[in-house]
């Protein structure tokens, strides 16, 4: 019985073919699970603990309307014909996603299909949408310069890698991230909030 190959070994082939590397493209090669790829891809970056200059905005709006297509149940990515059909970039293909396909491959030395039949349920993955978009925002909304919009992002990064292998336990990682990243959010807005009061 032959096994299926590693998702990390698929996108690495992706990376080596001459096909376009596009969103457009991603959809083409991964079917449903290129909404997991994209989450990947889009938020790894706002998940790196160094300055941007705002880029990692972008990103997180990008972010948003394919969690939001999730939400809506679509099976494939759809993005303005200008998105889809742009090079997603030397720097993204040579440097970002090998960086990805590393974690992955880390990833799927510990993981399992875990519930695995879950990922196969619409209800479900419109949920995972929802959770994204939360941590989206959460990460967009984070303090500049502060470092904070890391840890929500890095939720969804996790969340997304647990789509892709078909695994709770690692989704339920991205989860606990992602929380505790939307409570240090709350907890230091209110400590702000707090201090601006105080001074009137």
């Amino acid at each position: 019985m032959q096994t299926e190959e590693p998702f990390s070994k698929q996108i690495e082939d992706w990376l080596r073919s001459d096909r376009p590397k596009t969103l457009g493209e991603l959809g083409n090669v991964f079917g449903e699970k290129s909404f997991a790829v994209a989450i990947v891809l889009l938020m790894f970056l706002p998940a790196l603990p160094l300055p941007t200059g705002g880029i990692t905005h972008v990103f997180e709006a990008i972010t948003v309307l394919v969690a939001g297509e999730m939400v809506l149940g679509l099976r494939t990515i759809w993005v303005p014909a200008r998105w889809r059909d742009r090079e997603l970039g030397k720097g993204i293909v040579n440097k970002a996603v090998p960086f990805v396909v590393r974690r992955i491959r880390w990833f799927e030395r510990f993981s399992r299909r875990r519930g695995a039949r879950l990922f196969e349920q619409r209800w479900f993955l419109r949920l995972l949408g929802l959770v994204v978009i939360a941590l989206a925002v959460a990460a967009a909304f984070a303090p500049p310069f502060s470092g904070l919009d890391t840890i929500p992002a890095m939720g969804a990064v996790v969340i997304a890698l647990g789509i892709i292998l078909e695994d709770v336990a690692i989704m339920g990682i991205g989860f606990a991230i992602g929380a505790a990243g939307i409570a240090l959010l709350l907890t230091l807005g209110a400590v702000v909030v707090r201090l601006i009061r105080g001074l009137f």
